[in-house]
């Protein structure tokens, strides 16, 4: 039966695009529309709806940008949409936005799966992982088409928990971003060229491993490591504060440095752990 799911799209940019490019790949040509004529129709399964979507296929994968428009394309959708249907939102949304939606799939008896994706720009190269809240019974139903799409299929809990992992890992994402905007601003205005960081941080951790170092040790709960932790809070302290004397030497705001330095007792502590 899983080889006779038949999958829709709906929004063909680039997760959307590159999930029916995945999805046809595999053998399982999927039925699409985008408000874009034009690039619907480079596809062999165009249709002119979202509720010709729905009533051609069994697990309907909604690829647009944001919570209107989410609206706007389930409205499509369930108007055609037979008992059994499957909605997987693949749009980042919030998740009282997930809730809303499922609420409104099951008034229409059809499922909603939240599933957030990434990284985008592989999702023609079947090389996403699919972070999915929902029913165990629905993702199972759902699971041969997400397996054509993404690499790794990841069920985090009930609704709202596949978005609830996404939204989270995007914060690391961002937050990351703004950390290493910082650090660059505080080399370069001490005469480091920020390449020459980037060198560093790359031959010294190649694969990144540093960025969840201390969530994988709070993890294993290794009582070795939980006896460390004031002597880390007393090395992340002095090194930061070096931070904040070199950002005062040159005139250089570091905001996040300061509530680096303010938070790490917090930050390091395991959840049952209280150190001053």
């Amino acid at each position: 039966m899983s080889q006779h799911l038949r999958a829709g799209v709906v929004g063909l940019g680039m997760i959307g695009g590159g999930v029916a490019v995945s999805l046809t790949r595999r053998g399982r040509v999927p039925v699409v529309y985008d408000i874009r004529a034009d690039t619907a129709a480079a596809f062999p399964g165009a249709v002119a709806s979202p509720a010709e979507v729905a009533a051609a296929a069994d697990v309907v994968l909604d690829a647009v940008v944001d919570a209107d428009q989410a609206r706007d394309v389930l409205t499509g959708l369930l108007t055609a949409a037979r008992p059994g249907l499957i909605v997987v939102l693949l749009s980042t949304v919030a998740v009282p936005v997930v809730h809303e939606l499922a609420a409104l799939c099951a008034a229409a008896g059809a499922s909603l799966l939240d599933c957030g994706v990434t990284p985008g720009d592989k999702a023609a190269e079947n090389g996403m992982v699919a972070i999915l809240g929902g029913d165990a019974d629905v993702v199972a139903r759902a699971r041969p088409v997400l397996d054509d799409v993404a690499k790794r299929v990841v069920h985090c809990g009930p609704l709202g928990a596949g978005m609830a992992t996404k939204i989270a890992r995007n914060v690391i994402t961002y937050g990351s971003w703004t950390v290493v905007h910082e650090a660059v601003t505080l080399a370069r205005a001490a005469g480091v060229d920020p390449a020459t960081l980037v060198e560093v941080i790359e031959t010294a951790d190649p694969g990144g491993a540093t960025l969840l170092s201390w969530l994988r040790d709070q993890l294993a709960e290794h009582p070795a490591n939980r006896e460390v932790v004031p002597q880390v809070v007393k090395l992340l302290d002095k090194d930061l504060a070096a931070a904040q004397e070199l950002a005062g030497t040159f005139g250089v705001d570091v905001p996040l440095v300061s509530l680096a330095r303010a938070a790490g007792p917090r930050t390091l502590a395991y959840p049952d752990q209280e150190v001053s």
